[in-house]
C-alpha cells in the first residue's frame, strides 16, 4: 500500500463522514464462509487491511476476540480512533505487504474497497505466511459502473449526471482504481489457494442526502487529484452537480434525500488446512 492518496486530514474527515459502511449482507457472507472453513473454532484475530476510518473494522469486531485495523495513513487512523470505539479493536500504521503478525496467527484478512492498492504478489506472500490453516481472505467492494441513483421517476437522468462526473474525473483516475473497476479479477486469479470463490451482485440501497452524495464524490481519490491540480474547476464541478441534481428532483435543499443503488462483490478464499 505505497499509494499515499488518502492522508490529508480534510480528506480523511470527508472519508469518515461520507463513505458507505459495508453492507450487512456481505458481513454475513464472510462470517458464514469463515465458520465453514474454521470448523467452528473460536475466531481469534481479524485484520482489516487498508482500514481507512474503520467502517469495516467496527462491523466485524463483535465477531472476533481481537481486530487490528492497518492503514498507511495516520490521518485516516486518527479518524478511526476518534469514532465509536470497540474494546477489542486497535488501529496501527502498516501495509498489506509487510504484516506485523507471526506465522499462522490470523483467522481473517479482510479489505473493503482497498485491495486494488495492494502490491499483489507481496500481499499474497504475506497472506500465505500469516493465515492459520483454514484462515480466510475476504476482499469486498462495489462496481461503480453499476451505481444507480433514484428519486421518484428521474432515476435515469440522475444516474447520467453521476456518470458524467465520473467522465470528467477519468483523466485523474489511477491505474489502481481501474483494477477495482474489474472487481479485482487479476488478484482473484493469482490467489494460490484452491478454495476460492467470487460472490457477485449483492444489491444494496442507501438513502442519502444530496449533500452526502456530493461528499461521497469528494472522497474519491480521483476527485482529490483533480482538486489538487485544478481547485477552482473541482469546486465548480461540485457546485454544478449539486445544482443539476436539485433541479432534476425539483428540490431546493441539499438535505433532500434520494436513493443510491450499489452492487457489491466479495472475493473469498481459504488457506488449506
Amino acid at each position: 500500500m505505497s499509494y499515499r492518496l488518502f492522508e490529508g486530514k480534510d480528506h480523511a474527515s470527508i472519508y469518515q463522514k461520507y463513505r458507505f459502511v459495508p453492507p450487512e449482507e456481505v458481513k454475513v457472507l464472510i462470517l458464514q464462509y469463515l465458520e465453514e472453513k474454521r470448523g467452528g473454532q473460536p475466531l481469534g484475530l481479524a485484520v482489516d487491511l487498508g482500514c481507512g476510518t474503520g467502517q469495516l473494522s467496527r462491523l466485524l469486531a463483535p465477531h472476533f476476540q481481537e481486530l487490528v485495523g492497518l492503514d498507511i495513513s495516520e490521518g485516516q487512523l486518527e479518524e478511526a480512533r476518534a469514532g465509536l470505539g470497540c474494546p477489542n479493536v486497535t488501529y496501527r500504521l502498516g501495509t498489506a505487504e509487510e504484516l506485523p503478525f507471526t506465522d499462522g496467527s490470523v483467522d481473517l484478512l479482510a479489505a473493503a474497497s482497498a485491495a486494488h492498492w495492494f502490491q499483489q504478489q507481496r500481499f499474497l506472500t504475506e497472506t500465505q505466511r500469516v493465515l492459520k490453516p483454514g484462515g480466510c481472505i475476504a476482499l469486498l467492494g462495489f462496481g461503480d459502473d453499476n451505481v444507480h441513483l433514484q428519486s421518484r421517476d428521474c432515476g435515469d437522468r440522475l444516474t447520467q449526471i453521476y456518470r458524467e462526473v465520473r467522465e470528467v474525473l477519468l483523466p485523474y483516475t489511477s491505474s489502481q482504481v481501474a483494477v477495482a473497476s474489474n472487481k479485482l479479477q487479476e488478484l482473484f486469479d493469482a490467489i494460490p489457494f484452491p478454495d476460492k470463490q467470487r460472490v457477485e451482485s449483492v444489491q444494496v440501497r442507501h438513502c442519502v442526502s444530496v449533500r452526502a452524495l456530493l461528499g461521497f464524490i469528494e472522497s474519491w481519490s480521483m476527485f482529490q487529484s483533480y482538486r489538487s491540480s485544478q481547485p477552482t474547476a473541482a469546486q465548480h464541478l461540485l457546485d454544478d452537480t449539486l445544482n443539476r441534481i436539485l433541479e432534476e428532483i425539483g428540490a431546493e435543499s441539499a438535505d433532500t434525500e434520494l436513493e443510491i443503488h450499489l452492487e457489491y462483490f466479495c472475493i473469498l478464499a481459504s488457506k488449506p488446512q
